[in-house]
């Protein structure tokens, strides 16, 4: 009785699966499906999301405007030493500092030695819109360190640099990352170090810099 049982269960079930269609499967959406907006819309879109994160940005018309605010900016925080990445948009940047001394970064620079600077210039080679994200090659262990160890940092970077997000920077900088003989490799900073592990209080610059500043130039 129960053998007879079984099988129509399953004739049943036969005859229904006979007749169902499968529907056809669906393309793979898109994690961070792409807009493509403007370049305004980029800047304005990265600027929200630095300053939402406690970052704070400077805007240049041009790189000899960029100079001249990074000089006066330096000037009013009271920095006296400050060292700047060996990259020529940030070397340009840090040009006319006059109130402080800029150093090179030197390789027997110890952790310490680094985090006694007032401020670090590093240059970002792209910018993310959708996280205010800055993503930074550093081909050394000191330029890595000048990323993390003064108690300010300022990135230079272009506005025509500022990508959608990751998976749009990532169609530019895929071949370059497979590159085994490039050195180094890439940080994304994403505004000021903060943790909220005590008492889920905010605090700034527990393992990073306290502040960040983007100075963004055409």
């Amino acid at each position: 009785m129960k053998t007879d049982s079984r099988q129509e269960i399953l004739q049943r079930i036969r005859a229904q699966t006979a007749t169902m269609t499968v529907p056809p499967i669906p393309p793979t959406p898109e994690v961070w499906p792409s807009e493509n907006p403007g370049v305004e819309a980029l800047a304005a879109r990265f600027e929200s999301e630095l300053l939402a994160v406690q970052g704070e940005i400077v805007l240049c018309g041009s790189e000899a405007e960029l100079a001249d605010k990074m000089a006066e900016f330096t000037l009013r925080q009271g920095w006296k030493r400050l060292a700047v990445m060996e990259r020529e948009d940030a070397i340009a940047a840090a040009s006319k500092i006059d109130c402080a001394t800029v150093e090179r970064p030197k390789e027997d620079w110890s952790p310490r030695e680094m985090a006694e600077l007032d401020a670090s210039v590093v240059s970002a080679e792209a910018l993310l819109a959708d996280t205010g994200s800055c993503l930074i090659a550093c081909g050394t262990g000191e330029d890595r360190l000048l990323c993390y160890l003064p108690p300010a940092c300022m990135i230079v970077a272009k506005r025509g640099r500022i990508f959608e997000n990751m998976p749009t920077a990532w169609k530019e900088f895929a071949a370059r990352m497979a590159d085994r003989y490039l050195r180094g490799e890439y940080v994304i900073v994403t505004g000021p170090s903060r943790t909220a592990d005590i008492e889920k209080t905010l605090i700034l610059g527990v393992h990073g810099p306290k502040r960040l500043i983007v100075f963004l130039y055409d």
